[in-house]
């Protein structure tokens, strides 16, 4: 059984510095109507933090790399290296209402499917191996996918608003040389639903730089732990 019955597939085109990235995903929950896979890539060199992450902590870790706070949880990372994407899903649809594991277990085993037909074989971890690092790929939790040599190869953090679900995601690939983003960007949404199709959007730039001056560029926000 699939994800979604329908889902709208967006690879953005525009390199967004983290701000403007996470304000992305906030308008989209707040605007749209049916499930969205959005995938994108990043302007200059950053680092995500969790909701719940140290600052101070993320700083350390990766001196002189810019930080931007999430609005779903999880841990740091390192989005020099990275496969990006959000799945943002409105009230109404079967995985808002599913607990948080078992959303993150469904979201995961479509994209485990994905990375083992594309690329390496990959599997849901357990969730006994946690570290309690705060970095997120060296922490698999439960749900994350995993390696043959049990290394972490994908994660996710998600929030919960009444508007609907927030998924961010993170595939560690060598950017540089990833050519299989389009490809998987379609696989994902091949087992991820019934039926997809490609769609863009063109968020009012004013009104991501209001969200983003508001919360996400904010050092209040940036810094609050």
């Amino acid at each position: 059984m699939k994800v979604f019955e329908k889902l709208l597939l967006w690879i953005d085109p525009q390199l967004r510095a983290g701000p403007e990235a996470m304000a992305v995903d906030e308008w989209l929950l707040e605007t749209i109507d049916a499930p969205v896979l959005r995938i994108y890539g990043w302007q200059g060199d950053w680092v995500s933090l969790g909701y719940f992450g140290g600052f101070a902590a993320a700083e350390a870790e990766f001196p002189g790399v810019d930080v931007v706070r999430r609005w779903t949880g999880g841990g740091m990372v390192d989005h020099r290296a990275d496969w990006t994407y959000s799945l943002v899903v409105p009230r109404g649809e079967r995985l808002v209402s599913a607990r948080g594991a078992e959303s993150y277990r469904l979201v995961h085993t479509a994209l485990a499917k994905v990375l083992t037909d594309l690329e390496n074989p990959v599997k849901l971890n357990g969730g006994n191996n946690q570290i309690g690092t705060g970095l997120c790929f060296e922490n698999p939790v439960q749900y994350d996918l995993t390696d043959s040599f049990g290394r972490k190869i994908a994660g996710a953090g998600q929030r919960r608003i009444k508007l609907g679900l927030l998924h961010q995601g993170s595939v560690a690939v060598a950017v540089s040389s990833d050519r299989n983003s389009e490809k998987r960007a379609e696989r994902f949404s091949d087992f991820l639903a019934s039926q997809w199709e490609v769609v863009s959007f063109s968020p009012n730039p004013d009104d991501l730089a209001r969200r983003a001056i508001a919360r996400y560029a904010w050092d209040g926000w940036t810094q609050r732990r």
